[in-house]
């Protein structure tokens, strides 16, 4: 099955290389709603969903390709400014900074905002720029704890995504939960991928402590 796969994989006869490929297959093109639902601001109607968002995806684009980096924190944490304009606080995390890298060498930028038990994602595109303004960072300061800098994101479009994925990934299903044993721990992750010889079950017993202490 396996090579069978693989041979099927290989083939490149069918792949579909332009935008008239494309609509070959996908003929019917997008419906009337599919393109009446783009605001080029955050309409009314759309900036409830953002207020409600406890989590956003961002997608940036730099010289290494491509990235999506998973954003949370108490819902309304992305703050619409104006209908124009977007902000995103950068709390504590990795300090690979890779979506702030990458929009230094290239401004566009687009979220997914996701809210528990509501099937219809919110999608904006945009373009944003990185302020370490102290006045502008005390404004989103947690517990006394500012970000170390905040995303100002100028909004080009935004829309919703139909509830489909959703509903085909059962992702607010409680039924639908994974049970976290099944998977691998971030400590054993990272004793098999490390090379400086990290002992995963160390790590693995401190880190919920470490993360509830270190979130602002």
């Amino acid at each position: 099955m396996a090579s069978e796969l693989h041979a099927l994989i290989n083939d490149t006869s069918a792949d579909l290389r332009d935008e008239a490929a494309l609509r070959g297959v996908y003929s019917t093109g997008p419906g009337e709603t599919s393109l009446a639902k783009v605001a080029d601001h955050i309409h009314p109607l759309y900036r409830p969903y953002i207020e409600a968002a406890p989590f956003a995806v961002l997608a940036t684009l730099g010289p290494e390709g491509l990235d999506t980096s998973p954003r949370g924190d108490a819902p309304g944490f992305v703050r619409v400014a104006d209908e124009h304009t977007l902000l995103l606080p950068d709390r504590r995390g990795n300090q690979r900074i890779d979506s702030l890298r990458n929009i230094t060498h290239n401004p566009q930028v687009a979220l997914l905002f996701l809210v528990p038990g509501v099937g219809e994602a919110l999608r904006v595109n945009g373009s944003a720029r990185i302020s370490a303004l102290p006045a502008l960072c005390e404004r989103f300061a947690v517990d006394g704890k500012p970000p170390a800098s905040v995303m100002v994101i100028t909004v080009r479009s935004v829309f919703f995504q139909c509830a489909r994925a959703i509903k085909r990934s059962g992702l607010w299903n409680p039924a639908a939960q994974v049970d976290r044993s099944t998977l691998p721990t971030p400590g054993a992750i990272l004793e098999a991928l490390s090379q400086v010889g990290i002992d995963g079950a160390a790590y693995d017993a401190a880190l919920q402590a470490r993360q509830a202490s270190t979130l602002y």
